[in-house]
């Protein structure tokens, strides 16, 4: 019960890292507000944590859009009293596999930006207004990924990711002495948790394979990253057992990023 008493939004819960995250989070003792661009993912999400005996609620939400993502978080605070944790999960990756930046359109690139730093923007800002309020701290943790610690896939995805990776590092400096931390996890590859898909690269069955086959021969754990393993981090450092650890950018990489 590492959360017991807890109330999170989690965006992007409809699928993937937060999916597993909310089911984790509501199995530590929290409660979660299931925030997605997907509403029927998310409620799907609820059904999942109510059948297993948790409190969650959905919110249909498009983080890129600023009075959804405070309405998100107005909703934790209407349904459970407060907000304690906001995890900025929701990402897009790159338009289409093997894209050079040339190849990218100013449109592709506005949607990236859009999605990948300003929705976690909008979430960073709206939890700390809503953590000042209540005046007792709280928990920011952002998914950034191994493209903004180093060269690795798509340059404007990788670029959105170091600007999480920045925003992270200074809110979490500039926060820190009202008791709020900020820290975000930043994964290798992850062919199996339909992060893809989130941004309309559909796959059939047999070539995911062969791309999470391929995705885990470059960790040198010789394996993909799941979305509980970025659970599981999620957990632990939205929890008091992290409660001096801030502004980290935590590798969930198989050894990636040490090469």
């Amino acid at each position: 019960m590492l959360l017991e008493g807890k109330n999170a939004v989690i965006t992007g819960s409809a699928s993937g890292v937060g999916r597993a995250s909310a089911l984790r989070f509501v199995e530590e003792g929290a409660r979660v507000v299931c925030a997605d661009l997907d509403a029927d993912g998310a409620k799907e999400t609820v059904r999942q944590i109510e059948e297993a005996g948790g409190t969650a609620v959905a919110v249909a939400t498009d983080v890129s859009k600023e009075g959804d993502v405070a309405a998100a978080i107005q909703a934790a605070v209407e349904h459970f009293g407060r907000l304690d944790i906001m995890f900025n999960n929701v990402g897009i990756p790159t338009p289409r596999l093997g894209m050079t930046f040339t190849d990218h359109s100013f449109a592709d690139y506005q949607k990236l930006a859009a999605v990948n730093f300003g929705g976690v923007f909008l979430g960073c800002k709206y939890a700390v207004e809503q953590f000042k309020k209540q005046g007792d701290g709280g928990v920011i943790l952002n998914t950034g990924s191994v493209a903004g610690l180093v060269g690795w896939g798509g340059t404007v995805y990788g670029a959105t990711k170091g600007a999480v990776v920045q925003l992270t590092r200074a809110v979490a400096v500039e926060v820190a002495p009202e008791n709020i931390r900020v820290n975000a996890l930043c994964p290798g590859a992850m062919p199996y948790t339909g992060f893809m898909a989130a941004g309309g690269l559909q796959l059939p069955e047999d070539q995911i394979e062969q791309v999470a086959q391929a995705a885990g021969s470059i960790h040198p754990m010789g394996r993909p990253v799941t979305a509980e393993d970025c659970a599981e981090a999620a957990v632990f450092l939205c929890s008091d057992r992290a409660k001096n650890i801030t502004g980290v950018l935590l590798p969930i990489d198989g050894g990636y990023v040490a090469k």
